[in-house]
């Protein structure tokens, strides 16, 4: 189930989603007294992490993970853990905590369940997850048509992480899988620009979710997705 809000300015979307955020945050502190937020990477969240950032919040409260990361070094261009520490964990935001992903230099067998377990423990159920969509509908890294969609997208999966080996797109990753993604009390699918308009409209007019895995936060009944677009 999603709700569409379509914004005039990229700026305009990120301030209101960054307030939004953050007051979810706070709501989630003071009734339990702690909160976890998944982010996605790439360049479209860049704005809204460094307005976030500057937020008053009791970040040492808060919880920041990656809804999947590749399995790269930190330094490289590709690695979202470096987008979040360079453009969130700034400002008032570097007090927060952030649960890596990536984690040694294999994505083993061994490390998988230990990171299960940690995801369990420490940030299951999600407050706020942010989803980001890629052009052939993918989200997280949770990719049409793999060999781990099925993995991906079931309802009843009890694993909160899987490895993903992506034909279409480069590197080993890391994602949570749908089962997980979907415990979050807040779900919003952040989208700039016109080509993602056209893929979101795609999506939208198709029911396939292993053709376009972001059908599922956006047809489930029991996930409200706020799709927020700007051009």
């Amino acid at each position: 189930m999603h709700h569409l809000t379509t914004f005039s300015t990229r700026n305009n979307l990120d301030q209101v989603l960054a307030t939004q955020v953050s007051d979810l945050l706070a709501q989630a502190i003071k009734n339990k007294g702690k909160a976890s937020i998944a982010v996605s990477g790439g360049s479209t969240p860049k704005g809204f992490f460094e307005l976030l950032s500057q937020c008053d919040l009791d970040w040492s409260k808060v919880t920041i993970t990656l809804a999947d990361e590749r399995w790269v070094s930190m330094d490289s261009d590709a690695s979202n853990t470096r987008l979040v520490h360079e453009n969130l964990l700034q400002n008032k935001a570097a007090n927060a905590k952030f649960f890596h992903l990536k984690q040694g230099n294999e994505l083993t067998g061994e490390t998988l369940d230990d990171l299960n377990l940690a995801a369990k423990n420490s940030l299951l159920p999600l407050d706020v997850l942010i989803l980001g969509m890629g052009e052939d509908g993918h989200t997280a890294s949770l990719f049409p048509c793999s060999d781990e969609i099925t993995q991906g997208l079931a309802r009843d999966n009890s694993a909160a992480l899987l490895a993903v080996q992506p034909k279409t797109a480069p590197h080993q990753r890391i994602s949570f899988s749908f089962a997980s993604l979907s415990t979050s009390q807040n779900t919003f699918l952040h989208l700039c620009g016109e080509n993602k308009q056209t893929v979101l409209t795609q999506a939208l007019n198709g029911s396939d979710e292993f053709e376009m895995p972001i059908r599922a936060f956006l047809q489930d009944p029991n996930v409200d997705t706020k799709v927020y677009w700007a051009p």
